[in-house]
């Protein structure tokens, strides 16, 4: 019988060789997990079996990479893996998880239902607490704060996350509260901004979470930069990356001058609406943008020399305000309807 096929998609994966970082199309069963060089492809460039294997997340090896976990198999062997986003690394997380503690216990894969309890803080549901902290309404509220001639956007304090724990009583003092924040951020939820909070992540063996109005954290997916005082040019550049994170994740996307296919991170923001593309490999500065405001967005069921390339089902378009035309590929229809749904909600409403 064909193992159970759990979960699948783009993720980037460390070269075991040349240690570079490549994107590369994931299957999650039951028993192993196979990666490709293209979702197309029919063979596998490897597959790392999960019986007998440790699993840690986050892993830290990688400071300028939050999002990275790490299987290491009955034999020794590392391997890691980079989620585009927050949510995105969760879901796999939980995933593997089950699925090597099912093969421990011999038991066929099945998903957890997860009860949060909030009785004693070692066992809340960190994952379930950071979407709370970062709900719009009642969540911590994202900052622009200013420091030592920087300023720190989409940004908090430490002493307004420790308050709003003991506020709205998920921690009953600040130790409690000091204790659920540390784990926030050794979990890579929360993330140090500046030099002090910084400081305090990497002292020593333990990492400290500050209780201080001076140190800066932001969560981790979302649009934090930080920006030294600059001209007005340089403040109209930024503003394009002000807008709230209302999407993310990986697509393929066609290039405009080769026309060729390559699998891009892309964060959706509104208020400006903007679509930003990233190599997924990479933490630097975007490849490009996409302006949003009055484009239109498809679902199509052709693109220029998507034939060529072996690309097929699952493609839309962007035309932009200036007719500039984008054709992306989703991994799966249900994805195509999530984006081209974003997209459409931001173009109307963002500026």
């Amino acid at each position: 019988m064909e193992p159970q096929q759990i979960r699948e998609g783009y993720l980037v994966k460390k070269g075991a060789v040349l240690n570079s970082w490549k994107a590369v199309w994931v299957v999650l069963s039951e028993d192993g997990m196979e990666f490709y060089k293209k979702k197309t492809d029919r063979c596998p460039k490897g597959m790392i079996p999960l019986k007998g294997s440790k699993f840690i997340s986050p892993c830290q090896d990688f400071c300028k990479r939050p999002m990275v976990f790490k299987i290491t198999t009955d034999k020794k062997q590392d391997h890691f893996f980079q989620a585009s986003h927050m949510e995105e690394r969760e879901f796999w997380v939980k995933d593997i998880k089950r699925a090597i503690s099912c093969l421990e216990g011999g038991k066929k894969f099945a998903r957890k239902s997860t009860r949060r309890s909030i009785r004693l803080a070692e066992t809340i549901n960190l994952p379930e607490l950071y979407a709370l902290l970062k709900d719009q309404d009642d969540g911590v509220k994202e900052l622009r704060l200013e420091h030592e001639s920087k300023v720190f956007n989409h940004c908090f304090t430490g002493a307004t996350v420790i308050e709003w724990l003991i506020s709205n009583e998920k921690a009953r003092n600040r130790p409690e509260a000091l204790m659920l924040a540390t784990g926030l951020m050794n979990e890579g939820f929360l993330q140090p901004a500046g030099d002090l909070s910084k400081d305090g992540a990497e002292s020593g063996e333990q990492s400290v979470f500050l209780d201080q109005s001076d140190a800066f954290y932001y969560f981790a997916d979302s649009g934090f930069f930080c920006e030294g005082y600059s001209s007005d040019e340089d403040s109209l550049l930024k503003e394009e990356f002000r807008g709230n994170i209302v999407k993310q994740g990986c697509l393929l996307k066609q290039g405009h001058r080769r026309k060729n296919w390559k699998v891009r991170k892309f964060i959706l923001r509104n208020d400006p609406a903007y679509m930003h593309y990233y190599d997924p490999t990479k933490s630097d500065d975007p490849l490009g943008s996409i302006h949003l405001r009055g484009s239109v967005v498809t679902a199509v069921e052709y693109a220029p020399d998507a034939k060529k390339y072996h690309i097929d089902g699952n493609l839309f378009e962007i035309i932009t305000s200036d007719e500039t035309h984008y054709f992306l590929q989703a991994a799966s229809a249900e994805e195509r309807k999530d984006w081209i749904k974003a997209v459409q909600a931001v173009s109307k409403s963002g500026k």
